[in-house]
């Protein structure tokens, strides 16, 4: 019982600082300037200002992509641009790694050609054929570091040792 009523006071509370949030929003929103007309027409007894880019200097802005992260993403996939995507669409992507992985290219995977990455790195790293890795076999299957960044920033003055 007790549950309940805790979870029903919880739900009021919930409910009540949504409210006061929504409330507090639209008072923020009321409070926003109107919006710009283009051309710089008269909004009430102002008009709006109205630049002038004839004395600037420097690089142009660039220019505003259109298209969201979302749509760039469902085009890459919309191949015949019908604006629908179907299963094998969905799927093309996938199937030249699957194809790199089918080395008998039956269209089966077994589990040998799915981990042929990793038989091939132990295969490698097997000198002496035995079947097993010693700790020494074993540490030239070390993954090389990425590259870091190079830095193209100024270089900072280190500080000398007097002596």
């Amino acid at each position: 019982m007790n549950r309940i009523v805790l979870g029903a006071v919880f739900a009021l509370l919930l409910a009540g600082a949504g409210l006061f949030w929504w409330q507090g929003r639209a008072a923020t929103e009321s409070g926003a300037p109107p919006p710009s007309l283009a051309g710089g027409e008269a909004v009430g007894d102002e008009p709006l200002p109205f630049a002038h880019a004839n004395g600037l200097r420097g690089a142009a802005p660039p220019e505003a992509d259109p298209l969201t992260r979302e749509q760039k993403r469902f085009d890459r996939l919309d191949h015949d641009r019908d604006g629908r995507i179907t299963a094998n669409e969905m799927l093309a992507p996938r199937a030249n790694a699957f194809r790199k992985l089918d080395l008998d290219r039956n269209n089966l995977l077994t589990f040998q050609e799915w981990a042929v990455r990793t038989s091939n790195r132990f295969s490698g790293a097997d000198g002496n054929r035995d079947g097993a890795l010693t700790r020494e076999e074993f540490a030239t299957t070390k993954p090389k570091p990425g590259k870091q960044p190079v830095c193209r920033c100024s270089p900072v003055p280190r500080p000398t040792a007097r002596g």
